[in-house]
């Protein structure tokens, strides 16, 4: 199965001794691109350098600021994204959003994080990459203010129905990660009940590893796991997942196959 790991953190420094091997194992599993994610500003100008160099699975990245470190999105830093932004192996901004769980800061200077980012990605014409835990009403606001301006992805999804349906109202994309394979999950109507053309799959490497390798540190080989249980879920063939979901992230961050 050709596969694109549509949501990935391969800057972080579990990958820095073996990137190299992470990449050749990705690509040996049929992992044929990946969007490594950034986090801040820092990160961003990591996962651009990444990028630049990665050719097998092909590597894109992003420029945002996650709302665990919403404080740090200053004007400046603003400048800083959009000017990280004009990179051609950028292909959206984020991760932003909102983490109204762990609150590593304060809710309203994550809703504005969010909101300035959100206009960065409109004023770029870019997609948006978006976090979401707990934080489902305000999420739905903001969508509905930027319903026919931006296009994002809820990555790694687990809200719930009302913001789910919002979001594919208004043309977004949604992403399910190795969680769909955990025994507890409880979100199969909502991966059930997104359209074809709307679906994407992720690793969110190097987090939440999928059974059967729960516990490990993951890793974007382990995305054919991710594609099986979403598939399961579906009553789908794996290989058609494989297949839409890799035109769906091409047609998202808008890169060819």
């Amino acid at each position: 199965m050709r596969t694109f790991d549509s949501h990935a953190h391969l800057t972080d420094p579990s990958f820095a001794a073996e990137l190299d091997d992470v990449l050749a194992r990705a690509a040996d599993e049929g992992v044929a691109a990946i969007v490594t994610i950034a986090s801040d500003l820092e990160d961003a100008v990591a996962a651009c350098e990444l990028a630049r160099r990665s050719s097998r699975p092909r590597v894109w990245s992003t420029a945002g600021i996650h709302p665990h470190e919403a404080e740090r999105c200053t004007p400046e830093a603003l400048v800083e994204l959009e000017r990280l932004a004009g990179s051609d192996v950028v292909v959206a901004i984020g991760e932003t959003g909102l983490d109204f769980h762990y609150e590593n800061a304060p809710r309203d200077q994550q809703i504005a994080a969010f909101r300035s980012q959100i206009g960065l990605a409109e004023r770029l014409g870019l997609p948006v990459v978006v976090h979401s835990r707990e934080a489902d009403a305000e999420l739905v606001r903001v969508v509905n203010d930027y319903s026919d301006r931006v296009v994002g992805v809820l990555h790694c999804f687990t809200g719930g129905a009302q913001l789910l349906q919002t979001a594919l109202a208004t043309g977004w994309y949604v992403s399910f990660s190795g969680i769909v394979t955990f025994a507890r999950y409880y979100g199969a109507h909502h991966v059930q009940a997104v359209p074809g053309d709307r679906l994407l799959v992720e690793t969110d490497s190097p987090y939440l590893a999928p059974v059967p390798l729960r516990g490990r540190r993951n890793e974007p080989s382990y995305l054919q796991h991710v594609v099986r249980g979403v598939a399961q879920l579906r009553g789908e063939d794996p290989a058609a997942v494989a297949s839409v979901t890799f035109e769906n992230a091409c047609r998202f961050y808008g890169r060819g196959g």
